[in-house]
């Protein structure tokens, strides 16, 4: 039975961060669940493996080349661009694809700065550059360095901390420049669940990435900040579904176009939260039986 594709607004969503907090998957597991990911039925969904840098070393005995497999991966870099060359050599080496860096901006170091040392490293054209925009008085000066670039934003929505969660207002202005400057954006961090959420665990308020769906067609579309607060805030699941699943074609294509993908800790989860609310078919879940 073939299974069908995923709706356009899921393809690529989910990027795999599974060694990465809360879930911090070893990288000896996360490989081979990985592959499965992207051999599953619900493989549209699945992006590259996120992996750090300093992982790259330890990743080079673990990736499969029997079956000539060749893992999509993506590499953090949170000391900055100083670590490219480096970074780039190793990857090199790897039986794997290239799909995306996410750079870290260390302090003090300017936009112009920053710029300057992408432009240096040479990244092939066919890499996704994801700059990790910082939450101080540089915030601004990034993204309007970015629309001249090739270079894409990379949004913190999260972390261990309750500080490290941006609220409503700060994460809507955020995406509110990034579209006015015509900047894709990938979000990474705390967006656990589908939906805008309480942690019950920690009490922390989390984002929810179909929020920041709609939020970001807000922008698009021209909605103003108070608009995009409170997509960002609204809990009703029911509601949200019904809004995703209504979005015209063209519509959910510029919406990803913008707003490329979210890290993950765990695939199945957002994987589950979709076909529960409908916009995914149960034929996709790994539970499902089939028969022919």
């Amino acid at each position: 039975m073939t299974t069908p594709a995923l709706p356009a607004f899921a393809r690529g969503l989910c990027d795999d961060a599974a060694i990465f907090p809360p879930g911090l998957a070893p990288l000896s597991e996360a490989v081979p669940a990985h592959v499965r990911h992207v051999g599953s039925p619900y493989a549209e969904l699945v992006g590259p493996l996120v992996v750090s840098a300093a992982s790259l070393e330890e990743l080079a005995g673990l990736v499969p080349v029997e079956d000539g497999h060749q893992l999509d991966l993506a590499v953090t870099l949170p000391e900055g661009p100083s670590g490219l060359p480096e970074v780039l050599g190793a990857v090199s080496a790897l039986p794997v694809r290239l799909r995306a860096l996410e750079v870290a901006v260390p302090a003090p170091m300017t936009a112009a700065a920053l710029v300057e040392a992408l432009d240096a490293a040479g990244v092939d054209e066919t890499v996704e550059v994801f700059v990790e925009v910082p939450r101080d008085e540089r915030r601004p000066e990034i993204i309007a360095a970015l629309p001249d670039t090739r270079y894409r934003a990379k949004f913190r929505t999260g972390g261990v901390k309750a500080e490290l969660y941006p609220d409503e207002a700060e994460l809507a202005t955020a995406i509110e420049a990034v579209v006015a400057a015509g900047v894709p954006y990938k979000a990474t961090a705390g967006l656990h669940h589908a939906i805008r959420n309480t942690d019950p665990e920690t009490g922390f308020e989390q984002h929810g990435f179909l929020n920041l769906l709609l939020a970001t067609d807000a922008a698009l579309r021209g909605a103003d900040t108070d608009e995009l607060v409170r997509l960002l805030a609204d809990r009703d699941g029911a509601a949200i579904a019904a809004r995703v699943a209504a979005l015209p074609e063209e519509r959910v294509l510029a919406t990803r176009a913008a707003f490329r993908s979210f890290g993950t800790c765990s695939i199945s989860d957002p994987l589950t939260e979709l076909i529960a609310l409908g916009l995914l078919p149960e034929s996709v879940s790994p539970t499902y039986e089939r028969t022919v």
